[in-house]
């Protein structure tokens, strides 16, 4: 059987298009395989559960009876494990429903209370620039 002389560049042809197709499509098109989409959405679930939990945790650490002493003792340790852990440890990272802490939460929620102010409704709070806070 006689092969016609242009079926070859035309199969290499078809070659070199898919691949091309499929380098600019994973490259700048941003194509995804299946298991890199389901990883993506489950990390976004996971930063959209830290994201309305840690409210709750920073609400429930200062309603502390002694949370100016406490938030002043997170402050001043410098190891995020160590307040991660003291977070975690306090059961503040706990959900309700829940018998383990989320270590997400407790990272969020130490971050949160770095910069959490401990002025009331109405109260405002004036920063000096160096750290300290007026009334």
């Amino acid at each position: 059987m006689h092969v016609p002389m242009w079926i070859k560049p035309m199969a290499w042809g078809v070659v070199v298009g898919a691949v091309g197709t499929m380098v600019v499509g994973f490259t700048w098109m941003g194509w995804t395989l299946g298991h890199t989409t389901t990883r993506l959405v489950a990390e976004g679930r996971e930063s959209a559960v830290v994201a309305a939990l840690t409210p709750f945790c920073v609400a429930s650490y200062m309603k502390q009876p002694d949370a100016a002493a406490k938030l002043a003792v997170l402050r001043a340790d410098t190891s995020e494990y160590t307040q991660r852990d003291g977070i975690e440890k306090s059961g503040f990272a706990t959900m309700p429903g829940n018998t383990e802490p989320t270590s997400g939460v407790a990272s969020a929620c130490v971050t949160a209370l770095r910069t959490a102010s401990l002025a009331g409704p109405g109260q405002r709070v004036a920063s000096d620039g160096a750290g300290a806070t007026t009334r």
